[in-house]
């Protein structure tokens, strides 16, 4: 009995032997856990039955928190904030980040393409994208628009064909960008490193060659040879003389600056006003003569032979002007007489000694070039003829 009893143990110990065998050599739908877990933390979510996953389990995989990256940078250098809200994507595809360029330097420029600010420094940005984009420099342009018209995408890839630009542009046309970065100027360069910390910030033109310096010491942090390379000798066209102000013709734009129209009356939020010019002129304002219709960003031209009367300080002057529906022809007048041709801006055209633009799309337009003074302009204009702003140089 007691043999009997000692045989019945001992088959009972070889089939829990077995069963527990057999059992370990099951794998869950999971797949093996030890590859898993290097990089996931695998949790088994059931309804309250312990299993193995094959019935009512169901497996839940939750990616592992990374270490955060420190929001400074050796106590004095911000974490970037990263592109947002970007509604069109030029030279890149859909979705880029900047954070898709670490262990690269980058240069974040906002930028809208009217701003002659801006314009200014295009040549500097161009030099910089040919020296260095093969020694890890990546430039994007935030393209953060000013007016209605700058947020169409072909209206900012015929700017960049026009001025030569290649790198990067990210249309940030709801302004989420430039609010992430806490930006409030055209233009404005960030320079951050290849860990994506931001190393440099200059706000508007100049700075060029201390900018380019930066650009050289962050490139050889990741190791690029760039003891050798000359600095840019690009000219540095940042006015040093006083000018005009800027001048804007909406009444969203002016009226908020204190700025209006000359015009007894002066701006009238979204009418039709036939404007007479009386008396004396004063300097940096804008009159005007004829039928004018005032909307939110600009002044629209309601019949033909309107004018723009403007006496200035500067040695250049811009317009932002267009085109409601056909190209219109904008006559140019300095101190009474058609402008010379010595005087007339890059955009002017001649016939005989007429002197003209012909604006044919939404844009800035250079109507004058000569020495720095004081002036009076007076630009004719055809119906249909809109205008934005004047700005100096």
């Amino acid at each position: 009995m007691k043999t009997r009893t000692i045989l019945l143990v001992v088959v009972l110990l070889l089939v829990a032997g077995s069963i527990y065998y057999l059992e370990s050599l099951k794998v869950s739908p999971a797949g093996p856990v030890s590859e898993i877990e290097t990089e996931f933390n695998v949790d088994i979510v059931s309804d309250g039955v312990e299993t193995d996953g094959s019935e009512t389990g169901e497996v839940e995989i939750k990616e592992k928190e990374m270490p955060k990256q420190p929001m400074i940078k050796d106590g004095i250098y911000p974490l970037a904030p990263e592109l947002e809200g970007i509604v069109g994507y030029i030279n890149t595809e859909e979705g880029t980040k900047i954070s898709d360029f670490r262990g690269k330097v980058v240069l974040i420029d906002f930028w809208t393409y009217s701003c002659i600010n801006c314009i200014r420094t295009f040549p500097h940005l161009i030099s910089w994208d040919e020296k260095y984009k093969d020694q890890g420099l990546v430039i994007i342009g935030v393209h953060t628009p000013e007016f209605e018209f700058e947020k169409d995408i072909d209206n900012v890839k015929s700017a960049m064909e026009k001025y030569g630009i290649e790198y990067i542009v990210v249309q940030d046309n709801n302004y989420k960008t430039w609010r992430n970065f806490k930006n409030r100027f055209w233009p404005r360069k960030y320079l951050i490193d290849s860990e994506g910390y931001i190393r440099f910030d200059h706000i508007g033109e100049g700075a060029y060659d201390q900018t380019e310096k930066v650009i050289q010491k962050l490139l050889s942090e990741i190791g690029t040879e760039v003891e050798e390379i000359p600095l840019s000798e690009m000219p540095d066209k940042t006015p040093k003389l006083p000018t005009t102000p800027e001048l804007y013709a909406g009444y969203s734009f002016a009226l908020p600056r204190g700025q209006d129209v000359g015009n007894s009356g002066g701006l009238n939020s979204k009418d039709t006003v036939d404007y007479v010019l009386s008396g004396e002129t004063n300097r940096d304002v804008i009159y005007l003569q004829s039928s004018w219709h005032s909307n939110a960003d600009n002044l629209e031209a309601k019949e033909d032979s309107a004018a723009i009367i403007l006496d200035f300080l500067a040695g250049s002057v811009n317009i932002v002007a267009d085109n409601l529906e056909e190209a219109v022809e904008m006559e140019v007048f300095i101190d009474g007489l058609y402008v010379s041709k010595e005087q007339a801006g890059e955009d002017v055209q001649f016939d005989g000694e007429k002197a003209f633009v012909i604006v044919d799309k939404p844009q800035l337009y250079n109507v004058f070039d000569g020495d720095h003074g004081e002036y009076n302009l007076k630009l004719v204009v055809k119906e249909g003829f809109t205008f934005h702003a004047f700005t100096f140089g």
